[in-house]
């Protein structure tokens, strides 16, 4: 006679007999994300130190001509032109593309008529058009303002549609069954469910955004990093223009970080929800 034992399923035993994952500490991280930069700058200290090169001068030299360069009254004037135009633009995009977005996700009849102008108009390079704003408007800060909100709006735009159609249909439908208003149902369900794609979206138009910005300004603008770095590569200002470089790779650095703080600050339920489902 055979006798049955009890067992546990195998895919129960395969997962209680895997290893718990660890993840490495948060401040290991941060460190690592502080050392690479270092260590990088310093490999160009030392590769640069003897250059007898026009094109190519040393660290140190950028470094000074960065300080010398930050204590003048028009490095100011050039910092918060590009700083704000890159602010205005990216919450008008952002805002625009989030309600444009979220009204071509719920009206699918809307959208059917308006998306394929909007995908013929996102294949179009976002620097492609600065000259045509340039040409149609002048050479004012609201043309910059305007090709840089532009360019940027397509990516928050096309997350936000399809974030706002990826919300579970179930969920919609229990909030129908109990007369929650639609109003209510956007702020409170849709939204909050398409926050991820929105958010990611936002993140792709911020370096759209910081990339037309010096592109914007380095055509036919006085003003601004992008013009202060042209200027000073046609002047052969070869130490200015890498002070310039340098700075505009640290500011595009801080942006992005500071965005991706904010990001998670929103989303910690989300991220929490799929690092748990991550552990179990």
């Amino acid at each position: 006679m055979t006798t049955l034992l009890p067992t546990r399923p195998i895919a129960l035993r395969r997962k209680t007999a895997r290893s718990p994952r660890r993840r490495a500490p948060r401040w290991l991280l941060v460190a690592a994300e502080v050392a690479v930069p270092l260590l990088l700058l310093a490999a160009w200290w030392i590769a640069s130190a003897n250059s007898t090169n026009t094109f190519f001068p040393p660290l140190q030299v950028i470094l000074e001509r960065l300080v010398a360069l930050s204590q003048t009254p028009q490095f100011a004037v050039n910092v918060g032109s590009s700083l704000l135009n890159l602010v205005i633009s990216f919450a008008l995009a952002s805002v625009i593309g989030v309600v444009l977005g979220s009204l071509l996700g719920l009206i699918r009849p809307l959208a059917w008529f308006v998306e394929p102008t909007l995908h013929f108009f996102r294949a179009i390079p976002p620097v492609a058009l600065v000259p045509i704003f340039v040409s149609l408007i002048g050479f004012g800060n609201e043309t910059r303002i305007l090709s840089i909100t532009l360019a940027a709006l397509f990516p928050t735009l096309i997350a936000a549609i399809d974030g706002v159609r990826a919300v579970d249909p179930i969920t919609n439908m229990v909030t129908r069954v109990y007369g929650i208003p639609a109003w209510q149902r956007f702020w409170q369900v849709v939204l909050p469910a398409a926050s991820p794609r929105v958010f990611s979206g936002m993140q792709v138009s911020l370096q759209v955004a910081f990339i037309v910005m010096i592109a914007s300004e380095m055509l036919g603008s006085s003003t601004g990093l992008g013009a202060a770095t042209l200027l000073a590569q046609q002047s052969f200002a070869i130490a200015d223009m890498w002070a310039g470089i340098l700075l505009l790779g640290v500011i595009g650095y801080a942006s992005s970080a500071l965005f991706a703080l904010l990001r998670r600050r929103v989303l910690r339920w989300y991220i929490a929800s799929q690092q748990m489902g991550k552990d179990s």
